[in-house]
């Protein structure tokens, strides 16, 4: 790690799969997160999914080292999963793939998925080989201006259990929505999961086969 510990307090380029890329003042790193500030907020980026870092050479606009604490200052040894931990409870968005960024709590923190509270889609499971970064909110921010709802709002119906896949065996016989439901072969009835296989009928009848670790997210509407 020696020389993304010369990059530290530094403005940075970071190219993520997917060619996303962020400019920021890289704020810690560990061995499987980076912290980058990019003037307005924090992003956790695991490593995983980044591709590339470099010192930013032409820079058009200077970030200035920021003077609020991330939720990783508390931390004596960043990691992806302590960060996650702290983040539980606050406001925030992740981003998953494509055009899915959702917005809302952390509420568990498993083995390989974490459990999400949305106040637009409610509860869902998030996959964690999936997530590419978490952004905190500021403490101020009340999530969608909405002033007379008290949020998270913590189902009390839900024992999370250790795995992903052990979470969606609870869920067989239900309708479940993956993936945020922009694919309707992703929405239907959950039927089984055996050995990382889902079996899912969706709206017109027909049965299909998904592998379970190409899901990102799952809610149930």
């Amino acid at each position: 790690m020696s020389y993304i510990d010369s990059l530290l307090n530094r403005q940075v380029f970071v190219l993520l799969s997917g060619d996303i890329a962020f400019e920021g003042i890289l704020t810690d790193a560990g061995q499987d997160i980076l912290v980058l500030y990019n003037g307005q907020k924090y992003y956790y980026i695991p490593w995983i999914h980044v591709h590339r870092v470099h010192l930013c050479q032409h820079i058009k606009d200077k970030i200035d080292i920021p003077n609020e604490p991330s939720i990783a200052n508390e931390i004596e040894l960043i990691s992806y999963r302590k960060v996650l931990t702290n983040a539980r409870g606050i406001f925030s968005e992740i981003y998953v793939t494509g055009n899915l960024t959702f917005h809302g709590y952390i509420t568990s923190v498993l083995s390989d998925y974490i459990v999400f509270y949305s106040p637009v889609f409610k509860l869902m499971y998030i996959s964690l080989s999936h997530l590419k970064w978490l952004a905190p909110y500021h403490q101020n921010v009340t999530p969608y201006s909405i002033d007379n709802v008290k949020f998270p709002i913590n189902p009390s119906n839900i024992s999370p259990v250790r795995s992903f896949e052990s979470q969606l065996k609870k869920e067989e016989g239900k309708l479940v929505i993956f993936d945020g439901g922009n694919d309707p072969m992703k929405i239907g009835l959950l039927n089984t999961i055996e050995n990382s296989v889902i079996e899912l009928s969706v709206a017109s009848g027909e049965v299909v086969y998904l592998r379970l670790n190409h899901i990102k997210s799952v809610h149930l509407p």
